[in-house]
């Protein structure tokens, strides 16, 4: 098969989404939209990918920052399909093999379907052929007019068909492949002479029939794949099929959820066999779940490596942290980022934790916060516990050893350290490092003054 590049059109605003935000960056499952093609367009084996920008450039080239198979051009004033995808051209020179052109706002797009799209066109020696589809309401979309023969002849926009062509079922979806020679060789003479003023791409495949050239197209089995995104109700569908699609994967993968359709996973999310996921849960690009763990209704979780075995209740939120095997967590507790927990670590019902680290067996079972700590293994944080770690300037460390009590209601104002196998007693400040084997007690002496209420009463 002939080497592959792909041009990928993103310049526009969309200003049917009503945000400050270009379409293309706005998070379908929890990547940017433009994200989706270009991962399809590499699949299917794209060794380059041109990224036709304009509005937020900067932006959009953020996103693939680093990445050795993305190069971008600018397309400055956008005037139509045509002038954008000719804006790529110096991006492609010295390139020789087969183009896609894809559309930045298309998350449903698969692989499967431009791998398909590709054979189809190689075996029959196309100079273009069309990725459509068949709608039942085709309204807005360019039509698909076939010769005789069943080749593409034209493609005419819907402003410029007339009543029979506008009868057509059969819509351009604006997903080409396109040989290099051709696409080179005329995208710079086709014309704005059309309804809109705009140079249409899709003017290439008349010239392509002009010159005898064969121009093909391939009408894919779900309609679903070239919808396009143009305000926030088309995303939020976008989003459910996307999500369905991941969720399926999971499932056949030895996931159970619960309810399929209640359940947010985004995109790269990896969930080990035997886990449970119960509804509401929401779980974020580049979380890492084991197999075997339970995820109680309504957890939130992004960016978390969780080991096997985990029990995380409901209503819990748990935000880039590494939890060992067999934890538990919640219910309604809230790992902020830098939480690191060893096995079999409890941290019970709201109990906040902070860039800590929790070693083997330690637990804070509830009404707890724990931020800039190091935690051993085998400790006891008792109710009502804080580290007291912000002086209104800087951020000061907590650390307690290995086998150590800490009674309830105990604040610990840092810097300080409480060592091995020592008990610090409830209600104390600990304001001094606390050695080995020691008792802390820091309470004020309890005085009763006895009759005292009733003397109040008279």
């Amino acid at each position: 098969m002939k080497p592959l590049a792909s041009v990928v059109l993103a310049a526009g605003k969309g200003t049917r989404m009503k945000s400050h935000l270009i379409k293309v960056l706005h998070p379908v499952a929890g990547i940017p939209m433009i994200t989706w093609p270009v991962t399809a367009a590499r699949e299917a084996g794209s060794e380059t990918i041109v990224l036709v920008i304009g509005h937020q450039a900067n932006a959009v080239q953020g996103v693939f920052r680093g990445a050795p198979d993305i190069r971008c051009a600018m397309q400055e004033e956008q005037l139509g399909t045509g002038h954008a995808v000719s804006c790529a051209l110096d991006a492609l020179a010295g390139f020789n093999g087969t183009v896609l052109i894809l559309c930045g706002d298309t998350p449903l797009l698969r692989a499967e379907t431009l791998k398909s799209m590709l054979a189809f066109h190689h075996d029959n020696q196309a100079a273009v052929t069309v990725l459509t589809a068949f709608m039942d309401n085709p309204y807005g979309y360019g039509r698909v007019i076939r010769d005789a023969s069943g080749r593409v002849s034209r493609i005419v926009e819907q402003k410029d068909a007339n009543q029979e062509e506008r009868e057509i079922r059969e819509i351009n979806s604006g997903i080409y492949c396109m040989d290099s020679g051709f696409l080179f060789g005329n995208i710079r003479g086709i014309s704005n002479n059309n309804a809109q003023g705009e140079y249409y791409l899709t003017d290439l495949l008349a010239i392509a029939v002009a010159q005898g050239l064969t121009c093909l197209a391939l009408p894919t089995g779900d309609a679903d794949e070239i919808m396009g995104v143009n305000d926030r109700a088309q995303l939020a569908e976008a989003a459910r099929i996307l999500r369905n699609r991941i969720n399926r994967d999971h499932m056949l993968s030895g996931v159970t959820l619960i309810d399929p359709e209640q359940t947010y996973i985004d995109y790269g999310v990896t969930i080990g066999a035997d886990t449970t996921i119960h509804p509401g849960c929401q779980i974020g690009t580049g979380t890492v779940i084991g197999s075997g763990c339970e995820i109680d209704q309504c957890v939130s979780i992004s960016g978390c490596s969780i080991g096997n075995d985990c029990h995380i209740k409901a209503a819990s939120v748990l935000e880039d942290s590494e939890l060992g095997e067999d934890v538990a967590v919640g219910p309604m507790a809230h790992l902020r980022p830098g939480t690191i927990l060893g096995k079999k670590v409890k941290i019970g019902n709201f109990v906040e934790t902070k860039k800590i680290v929790m070693g083997e067996g330690s637990k804070a079972s509830h009404l707890t916060y724990l931020g800039d700590a190091e935690i051993g293994r085998d400790v006891n944080i008792g109710c009502g516990t804080i580290t007291c770690n912000y002086d209104g300037v800087k951020k000061h460390r907590t650390v307690i050893g290995d086998d150590v009590f800490i009674g309830s209601d105990v604040q610990l104002v840092a810097p300080v350290s409480v060592g091995r196998n020592s008990l610090v007693a409830a209600g104390t400040t600990v304001t001094i490092d606390v050695p080995p084997d020691s008792l802390a007690l820091s309470r004020v002496p309890q005085v009763n003054k006895e009759g005292w209420r009733l003397k109040k009463k008279l």
